[in-house]
């Protein structure tokens, strides 16, 4: 990165931008999430610090494992999926986008994992253009 933001500046932009992210360490625990109120895959503050394959529901424990190993092993950079999950007080099913994303430091070493989700159904019914301000 270019430059330093200060604290209040960095915190503003990563609970602004729309997509909800949590970081993970090399050893696997949880270090931070954003979005914490209004989060689509909602975890308890008593999460930080904490082992994240208890974040993780058990049919898919063992792909989140494998992932992480891949990234650990620097046989993967990241991995995207997406899939409808209930979303609102109806419930309705909504086009979730999940990506995972290793974190290395300026030699490669990997030092944890960055998971971000974003709902997209919005996006997928973009058509046309519009310009700014219009």
């Amino acid at each position: 990165m270019i430059g330093r933001l200060p604290e209040n500046v960095l915190r503003a932009i990563l609970e602004t931008m729309p997509i909800e992210f949590s970081v993970i360490d090399e050893n696997g625990k949880v270090l931070a999430w954003n979005k914490h109120d209004t989060r689509i895959f909602k975890r308890p503050t008593s999460v930080t610090g904490k082992d994240v394959r208890n974040c993780h529901p058990k049919k898919s424990l063992h792909k989140v494992e494998q992932l992480l190993q891949e990234m650990k092993k620097g046989n993967r950079d990241k991995a995207r999926f997406w899939i409808d999950f209930p979303i609102g007080p109806k419930g309705e099913k909504q086009k979730v986008l999940i990506e995972y994303y290793a974190l290395r430091d300026p030699d490669g070493k990997y030092i944890g994992c960055l998971e971000a989700t974003q709902n997209i159904a919005e996006i997928q019914s973009i058509t046309g253009e519009k310009r700014l301000l219009d």
